[in-house]
Parts: C-alpha cells; structure tokens; sequence
C-alpha cells in the first residue's frame, strides 16, 4: 500500500538537508518529498512550483518562509491539502521594520568578498542560546546557507510576505503549528496568537530550540509531525 504524499517546504537559504532527520524519521508512514523554493520571485511563482509538482492531494509542511509558500498553497489549491504543519514561521504581512531588516540583510549580502551564508550575528538569532556552541548543528546550517549562496539569498531574501491570517482562519484540516521555545525570529507569542486564529490546531512549544527546530531539536519535531500525520481529518 502508498504511503500519503508529504511536502516539506524548507525555509529561507535551506534545502533538504533541513528536513534530514524528519526525511528518516517519517519514512515508514509517509512518501516524503522537499521542496524547491529556490528559484521563484513571489511567493505566488514558488506555490505554483510546488503544486506542479505536487499529487492531486498531499499533505504539507511549511519551515518559517517555507510557512509562508504554505499559506499561499492554502489560498491557491487548499482543497489539494489533507493536513498542514506550519514550523516556526509567520503569517504577519511586511511591515516596515521587517522590510528594513530585510534590506540591512540584502545590503550585507551584496558587500564585497566571500558570502558565508549565516555569520556569527544571524545564526545569534537563528540558534537557541544552548546550540550557539554546538559544533555538528552550526556546521550544518553554514554548509548548507554557502551551498545555496548569495544569488538564492537575495531571491528569496526579496519576497514580499503576504498577511496570511484569513487563510489560517479558514482551514478545517488536520493542523499542527510548532514553534521552538526560544524562537527570537518568529517568537511563540506569535504562533500562539496563529493558533487562536484556528481553534481546532494543536500548539506545540518545541524546547531547548530556537527557530531552526527541525534541526536543533529533531526528536520533538520529529514526534508532533508524527501525531499530526496520524490525526484524523
């Protein structure tokens, strides 16, 4: 017998190797397949990229701009979407001071010599405080930020968020929002407030995690997605 589809969407300047460990984990109960985000200039082009790639019905997981190219997949085809997992992400629109940091990012990116992917200042506010020193897990993301580089970063670095709360509010599948404890990009006050948008989503705080959850904390991660993938519609 199958398995059900399940689409991991990475986030800004990840790819697969961000989901590595869920990749291992749910492949006796789902047919996993990553996403590539990489290569679209709206977050409507990189929905669509999805979708064609995607089965007729799938379920869905979304990690912080990949959250966003969930939503979007919602609005656009979320009749297709059996379940939806929505990881340390937003549904807030641009605002000023977020655009204002996604420019200084944009401006940092784009200064003369060598891109390095995340410094030591972004991965400060990507990393909980007990992760900053852990070797194997800033390897990881380094490697996997330079391997993408400078080009996919602008791209995606210069995709305008959408406000995405009448989506939320309008889905009736199975939906797991999660959230690391110490998350500073995407705090857990906001997913607490994404899920009172749909009462019938389970929370979950993912602990001594900041918001690179799949990776800091894989085992948590690992276990909701589970729960979420058996929940009944």
């Amino acid at each position: 017998m199958a398995l059900p589809p399940l689409i991991l969407i990475p986030g800004l300047l990840n790819d697969a190797e961000l989901w590595r460990d869920q990749l291992a984990a749910l492949a006796d109960i789902a047919d996993c397949r990553v996403a590539d985000i990489t290569q679209g200039e709206s977050l409507e082009a990189l929905a669509l990229s999805v979708l064609a790639q995607a089965p007729p019905h799938f379920a869905l997981a979304g990690f912080s701009l990949g959250g966003y190219v969930a939503i979007e997949i919602a609005r656009i085809a979320g009749q297709r979407l059996d379940r939806l997992a929505l990881l340390d992400t937003s549904i807030e629109p641009d605002g000023p001071d977020r655009a204002a940091a996604r420019e200084a990012r944009d401006k940092a990116a784009r200064a003369p010599g060598t891109f390095h992917g995340f410094g030591d200042r972004l991965l400060r506010s990507f990393l909980g405080k007990s992760h900053l020193q852990d070797e194997t897990i800033v390897n990881r993301i380094r490697s996997m930020t330079q391997r993408l580089g400078a080009e996919v970063f602008l791209r995606q670095n210069g995709i305008l968020r959408k406000d995405g709360a009448a989506v939320l509010s309008g889905l009736t599948c199975p939906l797991l929002i999660l959230c690391g404890e110490d998350d500073q990009l995407t705090p857990l006050a906001e997913h607490r407030a994404m899920a009172r948008l749909a009462p019938h989503a389970r929370l979950v705080a993912v602990p001594d995690s900041g918001h690179m959850t799949p990776i800091e904390n894989p085992d948590a991660v690992n276990a909701a997605l589970r729960q979420w993938l058996r929940a009944d519609a």
